[in-house]
């Protein structure tokens, strides 16, 4: 079943987006192998939880930090590749029968991805708190109400957008395949954005204050708050 679902996501294509599981980014992959890499690490990912997971994590569309190079939601290549581990965030959370690969070149001048690969504070706030609490991550899916990455053209792909009205309308059909395949028992939208794209959908969402901009504290208690009940 994942491997379909993924199957068609890489079909995906549109201006200015940039889809991890079909594109290779010729300017920061380092070969061309990066979309394969990526549609393997997602249906490790995928594949361990769909079945098990009561949860499904929703904010609103991959970013340059995180899922474009990993090829998976909210998680970055760095936490992959072990960079974390400091915080003990450790690769083994993310999927533990396949070894993770890198698909960003460590060469990226333009930014300072030094050779662990890029990492995201989001994901990293998100991961690290799975870990503080000890959450079985199996238990949860993180997903984007547009999983694919928007980008600004005139910025390049170490970039991101908000995805337009017509971009989030293909991206609610895979939302709903893959609710439709997890079989949630509970759906958390990450943000303002995220809570508008469930409620347009009529998916019953308990909203939680997404970590960026200051937004960690609350993000952690309202988090903490929902495994408590």
């Amino acid at each position: 079943m994942a491997d379909s679902f993924v199957a068609s996501l890489s079909h995906y294509q549109s201006s200015m987006v940039f889809n991890p599981w079909k594109d290779v980014d010729p300017e920061h992959d380092q070969s061309v192998q990066g979309p394969q890499i990526r549609r393997r690490q997602l249906c490790h990912y995928l594949q361990e939880r769909i079945g098990i997971a009561d949860t499904l994590l929703c904010a609103e569309a991959i970013g340059y930090q995180g899922g474009h190079f990993s090829g998976i939601p909210m998680t970055s290549e760095r936490l992959l590749l072990g960079g974390l581990e400091h915080k003990n965030l450790f690769p083994e959370m993310v999927f533990r029968d396949l070894s993770p690969q890198r698909t960003s070149r460590t060469d990226i001048k333009s930014h300072a991805v030094q050779q662990l690969g890029f990492t995201e504070p989001t994901a990293t706030i998100v991961w690290g708190f799975l870990a503080d609490h000890q959450v079985d991550t199996r238990r949860m899916i993180l997903w984007n109400a547009f999983p694919w990455h928007p980008y600004h053209p005139a910025k390049g792909l170490l970039s991101n957008r908000t995805p337009d009205d017509a971009e989030l309308m293909v991206g609610h059909q895979f939302l709903l395949q893959l609710l439709k395949l997890g079989q949630f028992k509970q759906v958390v939208a990450i943000g303002e954005k995220s809570t508008l794209q469930l409620q347009q959908l009529g998916i019953a969402a308990v909203k939680v204050r997404h970590p960026a901009n200051g937004g960690a504290g609350k993000f952690r208690a309202q988090m903490s708050d929902l495994l408590q009940n």
